[in-house]
């Protein structure tokens, strides 16, 4: 075989080596957010590789073998009806991640063009407004079961109830940014060069809100994964033969008195899902913030 030039081996290396140094550095500066993307990426595998985790079938019932508690046949113990426990925990976080970011990534799309139009043209941020307002005071969990009781239960429709209750906060948020944005020097000369409305809020306008879209759109993941999961507690979320966090809880809820492992491993695990996006949203403000980030 051929010998590999030197030449060619020290650019790798240095390339390694300043990667290595950038991660590091990364890490110093942001150790919540890197545990906090590792914790997710991690719940991201488990749900994609739930099949092949060892894994039976969550919705296969064995009456004979109806709670029984965590032991070496049954990592997670089983539930009333004979069901495996952990299967159910980990096929159920295939439904709280897709409710989270399904939410966020519709949420923040929707939030972000009302809010952009609303800031930018003046005589319809009244209209606008005031409707997000109306929205914003019916609580969230509220609004999202009076629009499941319209439907029928479905992950669909859990999805669509969620980003219903979470696009005013986006609303407001981008209009707020864009009230701000609208009185710099620079629209002002787009404006006066004779540039039309939809180009100035392409060219100078959304750029300047995506930071901020960013860690919204993390606070919106995880507040939807805690809704899905009450409302799927209260019955008016996914359907039961769906296994999801707060179905499982909410069948176990009756026997947590003798069965208490039936809340306890969904409820940490959705508690890690939800931490996990928390800390992932506070490093990307301190790293899209600086400013901020020092003054805390």
């Amino acid at each position: 075989m051929a010998a590999i030039a030197p030449s060619l081996v020290k650019p790798v290396r240095a390339s390694w080596s300043v990667a290595w140094l950038r991660s590091k550095e990364v890490i110093g500066r942001h150790p919540t957010a890197v545990l906090g993307v590792v914790v997710l990426i991690l719940l991201i595998g488990m749900a994609l590789l739930a099949p092949y985790l060892g894994t039976v079938d969550p919705q296969a019932i064995s009456p004979v073998r109806r709670l029984r508690r965590p032991s070496e046949a049954h990592w997670f113990g089983t539930d009333m009806l004979g069901r495996d426990v952990y299967s159910r925990v980990v096929f159920g976080a295939r439904i709280s991640l897709a409710v989270g970011l399904s939410v966020a990534i519709l949420a923040t799309s929707i939030g972000l063009a009302i809010g952009l139009v609303t800031g930018f043209v003046r005589w319809l941020d009244g209209i606008v407004m005031r409707v997000m307002d109306g929205l914003m005071s019916i609580p969230g969990v509220l609004l999202a079961i009076a629009l499941m009781a319209l439907t029928k239960a479905s992950l669909e429709n859990v999805i669509i109830a969620i980003t219903v209750t979470e696009v005013p906060r986006v609303v407001r948020l981008v209009r707020g940014l864009v009230l701000s944005l609208r009185e710099q020097a620079y629209v002002d000369a787009a404006i006066a060069s004779g540039t039309r409305t939809p180009l100035i809020l392409l060219r100078h306008i959304l750029p300047n809100t995506t930071a901020p879209l960013l860690v919204q759109g993390t606070y919106i993941c995880a507040s939807a994964m805690l809704t899905e999961a009450i409302l799927s507690f209260l019955g008016a979320g996914t359907p039961l033969n769906i296994p999801s966090w707060g179905n499982i809880m909410a069948e176990g809820r009756a026997l947590f008195q003798i069965a208490n492992y039936l809340i306890f491993f969904p409820g940490l695990f959705l508690a890690l899902a939800v931490l996990s996006v928390n800390l992932l949203g506070d490093g990307m403000r301190d790293a899209l913030d600086p400013r901020l980030a020092r003054n805390m």
